[in-house]
């Protein structure tokens, strides 16, 4: 029942997010079909995009890295008391 009903939501929601036929006039080639409204008006917006996806990259690799391997080998760093927790 719950799978069922999950892969109904999950369809009508992506449903909705395909882009009406008058937005997808308006974006480019590139975004057709995904995005909608006003498609990008000059080659900066895509610098700007695509700087914010590199960052974002970035950010998550740092993240998993520091998360796996910490290298704080103190017994008395602060992450000792999650990790020790009893």
């Amino acid at each position: 029942m719950k799978k069922s009903l999950f892969s109904i939501l999950f369809l009508m929601l992506s449903i909705a997010t395909y882009a009406c036929p008058m937005c997808e006039k308006q974006q480019p080639k590139i975004l057709r079909g995904i995005a909608h409204g006003a498609g990008p008006e000059s080659n900066l917006d895509y610098v700007i995009v695509w700087t914010m996806v590199a960052t974002v990259f970035v950010t998550l690799f740092f993240a998993i890295k520091y998360l796996v391997k910490p290298k704080e080998t103190d017994a008395n760093h602060i992450k000792r008391t999650v990790i020790n927790f009893e």
